[in-house]
């Protein structure tokens, strides 16, 4: 049933639409083709017309306040043309959660010169333009990789126009340049860093992004995979998804893409993850910790021509992958140089449970940095230490070196270091409580920061929350003193926590917790804005007041 707000079908620029609330509780609609190339926005049971097309259907359930999530799940039909289901996605998502996007892009994008006032960044705007209109020219259909960007590109349009049509009257319009910046938003960071050196002084130095986690169990009896979201606290409007989108390799292909199928965290507005962690019906589980990147000579590396940004990159590669190899091979096209992360790419497909022991093929790993990219197969060392833990650190040495993360560990010691930095020591001390998933969740939203010998620092007082596999930044005193800001006071910290095991992943669910972590064995309680320094500093429309949820997993139904 349509609320009093969704009942007028109205004709706009050719597309048909509901005037709806974004923010109703449940809603399934269905986007319809026609003959003459509009869309109509219908309820579920709406039965096509001879000359129509159901070209998408979308559910929508609204429960952030209830769960802490929202829940976003997307099918399109084989019967429509690719474009066309791309399209329809995008409008469907648009329609549904345009006023969260306005809120989520409020929150996190309204106040940063760079979007608000383009000319604080020239440097910046032209460098997007000049790459958007190179990555236009470059689209080739019958090209796979070039077909799935445009496929992307096609979904941003249709994600704008369904915004568009489906906010609400007083919520205020964006422009397809908005989205789009929304999208990119962590790779705007890094082109800043490179585009204009004075703001790259003005990032919180050592700060960290993700905690990642792959256990292998004793018999091989699971394999479990987890990912951290640490981030600031204004970015906490979460959505999990699934895209169920038919397309094709390429147009001159019949051939389904692997990664037909996916579900994962995500956030309003955004067609990708962006924590990243997706879960892939080509058997692959795909997610990312930040490594960032101290080697200022390396930004010299980006240009707008002949580059991809990382948003863009994952999201093809995550569609046409078969393996963990191809998955690293067509990852690493057009290296922007942004976002800069240690990707684990799992492949469940290679896994039994209780079977033998896969010798390839399980875990690989890559790393991205501005004019490089270096992978392995990791497998064997799996196997052997049954497990790998990433906590935004390079792996490999030259990376490690590269990065300029050598140098400051010569500079501010070993929390800088790959083998001793904390969350490396609490890792290889945890990882051997893990025996199920509830001790994995036990272990990923843990954070003992007053009494855990691996959270003290040179700070006053001694320890820090960020020194944790779940951090809580905003519980170190204000007037504490720390050797570099990401020890210290700030409105930062882990906002999340998920994991899949190999029973889970057969339906592509996965296991998860909204909110900063309340520490282990919930000592350090709930984040609330109304108990919080940041409450009139940090933007949070449309948060909940206090982040106090339970585990969920989402059953998926469409």
């Amino acid at each position: 049933m349509f609320s009093k707000r969704c009942n007028e079908l109205l004709l706009l620029f050719g597309v048909y639409i509901l005037q709806c609330s974004a923010l109703l509780k449940n809603q399934t609609l269905v986007a319809v083709l026609k003959a003459n190339g509009s869309i109509s926005i219908q309820p579920k049971l709406y039965i096509a017309k001879p000359n129509e097309t159901i070209a998408g259907r979308a559910k929508y359930i609204h429960s952030i306040n209830e769960t802490g999530w929202s829940f976003l799940e997307i099918r399109t039909s084989p019967k429509a043309k690719d474009p066309d289901q791309a399209y329809a996605a995008g409008f469907l998502e648009g329609v549904l959660t345009a006023d969260l996007i306005y809120y989520h892009w409020r929150n996190n994008m309204k106040d940063n010169n760079c979007v608000k006032d383009p000319q604080m960044c020239p440097k910046l705007t032209e460098h997007i333009t000049n790459n958007k209109e190179w990555i236009e020219s470059s689209l080739n259909a019958s090209d796979p990789y070039w077909y799935q960007v445009g496929l992307y590109l096609k979904q941003l349009d249709g994600l704008h126009d369904g915004y568009m049509h489906g906010k609400s009257k007083d919520t205020p319009s964006l422009s397809l340049n908005d989205i789009y910046l929304l999208n990119a938003m962590d790779d705007i960071s890094d082109l800043i860093s490179a585009l204009e050196p004075t703001q790259a002084k003005l990032k919180v130095l050592g700060s960290g992004s993700c905690s990642a986690l792959v256990k292998l169990l004793p018999g091989n009896k699971d394999l479990l995979v987890s990912h951290v979201t640490w981030s600031g606290y204004e970015s906490m409007l979460r959505i999990q998804k699934r895209y169920n989108l038919r397309y094709r390799t390429s147009s001159i292909s019949k051939n389904l893409i692997p990664g037909f199928d996916m579900s994962f965290s995500s956030f309003p507005g955004g067609i990708q993850s962006g924590d990243d962690y997706y879960l892939i019906s080509s058997g692959l589980v795909t997610m990312e910790t930040t490594i960032g990147n101290y080697n200022n000579s390396l930004w010299s590396n980006i240009r707008p021509i002949g580059q991809v940004l990382e948003f863009v990159r994952a999201m093809v590669a995550n569609r046409l992958a078969y393996g963990p190899a191809d998955w690293v091979k067509i990852f690493k096209r057009y290296n922007s140089g942004t976002y800069n992360n240690q990707w684990m790419i799992i492949n469940y497909f290679a896994f039994k449970s209780g079977g033998p022991t896969p010798s390839h093929d399980l875990l690989h790993i890559l790393e991205q940095l501005p004019g490089y990219v270096e992978s392995d197969d990791l497998t064997e060392h799996l196997i052997n230490r049954t497990y790998w833990a990433s906590y935004n650190v390079p792996s490999f040495p030259f990376i490690f070196n590269v990065s300029g993360n050598y140098d400051m560990q010569l500079r501010y010691g070993d929390w800088f270091s790959y083998k001793n930095t904390p969350r490396a020591r609490i890792f290889a001390r945890d990882h051997v409580k893990i025996h199920c998933d509830k001790c994995m969740l036990h272990v990923m939203r843990s954070n003992d920061y007053k009494h855990d010998p691996e959270s003290a620092c040179d700070c006053n007082p001694p320890y820090s929350a960020e020194n944790a596999i779940s951090a809580r930044c905003d519980l170190n005193p204000a007037n504490g003193t720390y050797p570099f800001a990401a020890l210290g006071h700030r409105s930062h910290g882990s906002t999340d926590v998920k994991i899949t095991t190999s029973q889970l992943f057969q339906n592509l669910q996965f296991k998860a917790i909204a909110g900063p972590t309340q520490g282990t064995n919930n000592t350090l309680g709930p984040f609330c804005w109304s108990k919080s320094d940041f409450s009139h500093s940090v933007p949070h429309e449309g948060h909940p007041d206090c982040f106090d949820f339970s585990p969920i997993t989402h059953q998926w139904s469409l």
